[in-house]
């Protein structure tokens, strides 16, 4: 299974703000961070505050936060509600499969999906940036292993 890139780039959002330790990044920090546009990260967060993962403060001040429901968050979780429940394949697509009424196909698949859903849900973003994760984390950041000028 291959995950969007909204799912990856949301995890990777989770990820970096939970290893902030002072300040607050913006969501323009944390694209150019991350190397991706700011259009498509202002998408994720705006994702992410709605399921109560992030908190976005405006003004002076301000920036983005990891709640403590989004420090304790299931990755796996996170990952079935932003990639939904659909089936790994579509047989009922534009031209159903032929085969749709006896496949053995794309039970498998559902099977596979939910098992790869499963491997994930023991985790916690927290538990994603233990060593060496959020160290790593921190020098990209600008962290206090990080590039001076932040």
């Amino acid at each position: 299974m291959r995950l969007t890139r909204f799912t990856d780039l949301a995890l990777r959002v989770l990820m970096r703000l939970a290893v902030e330790r002072e300040e607050l990044p913006t969501t323009r920090e944390v694209a150019a961070t991350m190397e991706v546009p700011y259009t498509h990260t202002a998408k994720v967060v705006a994702r992410l505050q709605h399921l109560g993962l992030v908190e976005a403060r405006r003004g002076r001040g301000g920036g983005l936060t990891l709640t403590a429901a989004g420090r304790a968050a299931s990755v796996g979780g996170v990952v079935r509600e932003l990639e939904g429940a659909g089936d790994v394949v579509d047989c009922e697509g534009g031209e159903p499969c032929p085969l749709r009424s006896a496949c053995l196909l794309r039970g498998a698949l559902r099977r596979a999906q939910e098992a790869f859903f499963a491997t994930l849900d023991p985790l916690t973003v927290t538990d994603l940036v233990a060593a060496p994760t959020g160290p790593l984390l921190l020098g990209i950041t600008g962290g206090p292993a990080g590039p001076p000028g932040r």
